[in-house]
């Protein structure tokens, strides 16, 4: 097994579905369910959306314009596999799938639903929770 180590550069939390995301310093991760105070929390493998600024750069994106939980540092798990787990803070994440740009992308940017294919983000849940928080190391092992 090998380690890539990175750091969170921010957290989002979706207080809303269809509401902007509010950056915070830090969240707290539940295991099993997500990061507590995000609608998304309780899903069994949506539960944590992170994308890596080298993305959000690319693109020419604001941080939280992909509906993303946590940026990391540089290329951060773009192409990570499932199970791939992901230290952040105290918390501890496994990587489940890719996620798959959807329509409201091209709201953002036209073309950007089928530009940004595979490079979307990583979908996780929460294996251990923790808090995390904004400067934290990430340690992915893969």
């Amino acid at each position: 097994m090998s380690n890539k180590e990175t750091k969170i550069t921010h957290i989002f939390l979706k207080t809303a579905h269809g509401a902007p995301m509010e950056p915070v310093a830090h969240a707290t991760a539940i295991t099993g369910e997500g990061l507590q105070n995000d609608v998304s929390r309780g899903r069994t493998r949506r539960q944590v959306l992170i994308v890596d600024n080298q993305t959000i750069k690319e693109f020419g994106l604001s941080p939280g314009t992909l509906r993303e939980n946590i940026i990391l540092e540089g290329q951060g798990l773009s192409g990570a596999q499932r199970g791939t787990i992901i230290k952040l803070g105290a918390a501890k994440l496994e990587v489940t799938l890719d996620c798959a740009p959807c329509d409201y992308l091209d709201d953002i940017k036209t073309g950007l639903q089928d530009d940004i294919e595979g490079k979307r983000g990583t979908l996780c849940r929460v294996l251990d929770g923790g808090v995390i928080s904004v400067g934290d190391r990430a340690i992915i092992s893969t």
